[in-house]
């Protein structure tokens, strides 16, 4: 399994390809070597048997000049037992051979068919007398031939002699066999050993690539591979120990840059699903703490509801006694003790029925209807409902109403509303003791009029991370069953609506002011 997977690997398949390369890259280059080898070891061969026979024809110029026949025989005979020299032949130029390191051949004359003659003659007559050379196919050893011709010279033809005439060019040819015995064997011996070096070279190599890819490509690779699996089965602290400068060092340091974001990746996943499940949590407590407040709210609006018909009970018998009082006043004259009873109880009575009015008034459902109202008629009215209650006893409430106030067009019950619930609030920040100011003026605010309402007291303050909540629905700093969270968040709606703003300045231990700014309306002049 583990041999199959390297031939299938990226290593293997480098090592075959680069092999193969190599292997039919070294074949070229010993055929080319061997072949160019063998061509320089033929042609110092045939420049040696040309250099041979040249010498030979030199040798036997003198005999042949003399006409010295024994001379030129006993010459080539001597020349012709050299080692590696297997035949010498001087041929006339009528093809007959004249003399022999072979005595047997003398006299023998050549067929004009004979390998020989065709390679100097054709058909028609000779066609070159130039020196040639062939090499043929021995039993054992390939034989070298090398044919050079014997040309006329002044010195043969102006010799006394006279066997020779001017015109002839050529004389006869000297012939010589040469054995390659020694140039086959050199040819394989080098042969050989260059395949050895050849094979020897691909084998190093072959080892050294092995090593080379297995260190530089296989083993970061396989590191690699290590790491993906790592990865995939949730290691996301491993990193691949693969510190090069090259591509595949590269592609480490970017798998374990990578590693290191999937894990910051996957703790931020853990850390906001953590966040998300604190948030449900946080959320569904405020869904059932805003259900509780809701259901309290309820309870709250069917107390005001049977509130505003027990006051309604209460008005008839308070006009009965306001009624009766001013009849019993016409029985008793001025300035009597009994007449002056009946002044406190007609006093009162009228008091408790301005009263229950302005809470039927409050608590009575009606259509929002705008229409030019006065700030600080509201302000009267909201404030002769809780001047009386017990809560107000020891507060003391001062008032600064510009009497020059511009209107506002509004909805003044609603706004009756507002101003209650930041009286009422006011009251529970002083905790029974303190003041409270109620001021209105004409202000000035990005070129438009406004009407500004400040409602201070000298309370306890409000915390600074409670600010930006206390216009959120059912958010409260007050205990439970005193406040429901709603009012500021339903004052801020009405302001809104009306095209205002609330704005806040506080200071704990000091006390708090709430900015009421309502659009003026702009008199016609």
């Amino acid at each position: 399994m583990l041999v199959k997977k390297s031939f299938h690997s990226l290593t293997g398949k480098l090592i075959l390809a680069i092999g193969t390369l190599m292997i039919a890259g070294s074949l070229l280059f010993w055929l080319f070597l061997f072949k160019h080898q063998e061509k320089e070891l033929i042609q110092s061969s045939v420049k040696y048997g040309h250099s041979f026979v040249d010498y030979v024809r030199k040798s036997t110029r003198s005999g042949m000049l003399t006409v010295q026949g024994r001379l030129i025989q006993q010459t080539v005979e001597d020349v012709g037992v050299t080692e590696g020299i297997m035949n010498l032949r001087i041929f006339n130029s009528k093809g007959k051979i004249s003399y022999s390191s072979d005595r047997s051949n003398i006299g023998t004359v050549l067929d004009k068919n004979s390998e020989l003659c065709i390679r100097c003659h054709g058909i028609s007559g000779p066609v070159k007398d130039t020196p040639n050379w062939t090499i043929s196919k021995g039993k054992q050893y390939r034989t070298l031939n090398i044919v050079q011709p014997i040309y006329n010279e002044p010195s043969c033809y102006n010799a006394s002699c006279h066997i020779h005439s001017k015109e002839q060019r050529v004389l006869g040819l000297v012939e010589a066999d040469f054995s390659l015995e020694l140039l086959d064997k050199s040819i394989m011996q080098q042969g050989i050993a260059i395949t050895v070096y050849v094979v020897a070279f691909s084998f190093a190599i072959s080892i050294a690539l092995c090593v080379i890819l297995w260190n530089f490509v296989s083993t970061p690779l396989a590191l690699l591979s290590l790491g993906m699996k790592k990865v995939t089965a949730g290691d996301l602290d491993y990193k691949v120990a693969v510190i090069r400068k090259d591509e595949i060092g590269e592609l480490a340091n970017t798998f374990n840059i990578m590693n290191g974001e999937l894990k910051k990746a996957k703790n931020e996943l853990l850390e906001w699903g953590n966040t998300l499940e604190k948030k449900v949590q946080e959320k569904t407590e405020a869904i059932h703490r805003a259900q509780q407040q809701l259901v309290h709210s309820e309870k709250l609006a069917s107390l005001g509801r049977m509130a505003a018909g027990v006051a309604h009970e209460i008005n008839s018998p308070l006009t009965g006694i306001v009624t009766f009082g001013h009849l019993l006043q016409k029985k008793f004259p001025q300035g009597t003790e009994e007449r002056e009873d009946l002044d406190v109880i007609i006093d009162q009575a009228n008091r408790c029925a301005n009263i229950i009015k302005g809470l039927l008034g409050f608590a009575r459902a009606s259509a929002a209807d705008k229409a030019l109202t006065n700030i600080n008629d509201v302000l009267h009215s909201s404030l002769n409902i809780v001047r009386n209650k017990a809560d107000f006893f020891n507060l003391i409430i001062a008032t600064d109403l510009d009497p020059a106030l511009k209107r506002v067009r509004a909805d003044a019950p609603q706004l009756q509303q507002v101003f209650l619930n930041m009286i009422v609030n006011a009251a529970d920040a002083c905790e029974g003791k303190g003041t409270i100011t109620i001021r209105t003026s004409n202000v000035t605010g990005n070129k438009q009029d406004f009407v500004e309402i400040e409602f201070r007291d000298t309370g306890c303050g409000i915390r600074d991370e409670d600010i930006e909540k206390i216009f959120e629905p059912f958010f409260t700093t007050k205990p439970v069953g005193k406040g429901t969270g709603l009012g500021l968040a339903v004052s801020h709606g009405i302001i809104q609506e009306h095209g205002g703003k609330i704005t806040i300045s506080t200071k704990i231990g000091e006390g708090t002011s709430f900015f009421i700014w309502l659009p003026a309306w702009k008199e016609e002049a």
